[in-house]
């Protein structure tokens, strides 16, 4: 008998897939929505389970969209999964039975924990978040309370007793310029492909985007050129950038894309698949799906292919 008792394994990319988080088989997804009913039943709350997310009797809802990926991501296996199920379930009732923050806090020390929040835009409802800006298709900020145990998004009517949007704005901004940076690494190669990604467990770690030219000041110890730079916010948890200086533009381009999409797929707080040219503040889109569905592609504007012809006609000559 080994020393060590293992968890089940993996069912194999042959199995038959679940319907709605294709990285579970049908028979994982099936376990992994049981145990979810079931730490729901422990904390006395009985609920129906759907495929994406469960409900209870009196209409409230439960994503299982980021607690499927945090399962999936664990390389510990499924044999932790009724722990990590149980973990999240107890903190959510938690947050959502506790008396609000925004009633408890004194407005002084709401504005010391309020950060902007770059999200995808899928599933935002526009009607209580008005004030939300828009940054890209597909991307908007927000703001947001950073709590011990969870993150408040904080809606129209949340905002409206604080102060002014432009004020509350200006001073999360001033917070986010203020964290630490968690992590850094360059990724490169001898071809002329580099990029840096930052990485944190602060749920702003991706949304330092819109600091960015303090960011890489901070990181690098250089400054963004008049040309820009390329993003990649895959998740919240990690940005990568790549300062336009040369030729050198064009091979990083793809390795982000590249980069960009893996980090997102299956990933707990996904943002964005795509790549973007952020330019003084303002980010556009530059890589999305091939028309099939199942690939990448590189799209380009008539200003980013000028940069591009630009560069290259810079580039040092071969002999």
């Amino acid at each position: 008998m080994g020393l060590f008792r293992r968890g089940p394994k993996r069912d194999g990319d042959d199995a038959p897939r679940d319907a709605e988080f294709a990285f579970f088989s049908v028979d994982e997804g099936a376990r992994f929505r049981g145990q979810v009913r079931e730490a729901f039943a422990e904390q006395g709350l009985e609920v129906t389970v759907y495929a994406d997310v469960v409900a209870d009797s009196s209409g409230r809802q439960f994503g299982l969209g980021n607690l499927a990926a945090v399962c999936h991501n664990d390389q510990r296996g499924p044999r932790v999964w009724p722990d990590v199920i149980r973990g999240h379930v107890g903190l959510v009732l938690r947050t959502m039975d506790a008396p609000s923050a925004l009633d408890t806090l004194p407005a002084d020390q709401i504005r010391a924990q309020l950060y902007p929040r770059v999200i995808g835009t899928d599933g935002l409802d526009r009607d209580t978040f008005r004030y939300a800006r828009a940054l890209a298709p597909g991307l908007s900020e927000v703001l947001a309370l950073d709590l011990p145990e969870s993150v408040m998004m904080l809606t129209d009517d949340a905002l409206e007793p604080l102060g002014d949007v432009p004020g509350l704005r200006d001073r999360a901004m001033a917070n986010l310029r203020g964290l630490p940076v968690e992590g850094h690494e360059t990724i490169e190669d001898a071809g002329g492909m580099s990029f840096d990604v930052v990485v944190g467990d602060s749920f702003y770690t991706a949304s330092r985007v819109l600091v960015l030219d303090a960011l890489v000041r901070q990181v690098t110890g250089q400054h963004i050129t008049a040309d820009g730079a390329l993003v990649a916010l895959p998740f919240r948890h990690q940005l990568a950038f790549h300062v336009i200086r040369d030729a050198g533009v064009i091979p990083s381009l793809n390795a982000m894309a590249a980069f960009a999409a893996s980090g997102y797929a299956d990933t707990p707080g996904a943002i964005t698949p795509y790549v973007y040219w952020w330019r003084a503040g303002t980010l556009t889109q530059l890589s999305d799906r091939d028309v099939e569905g199942d690939g990448l592609r590189i799209v380009v504007g008539e200003d980013f292919r000028d940069l591009l012809e630009r560069l290259v006609a810079q580039q040092p000559g071969e002999d």
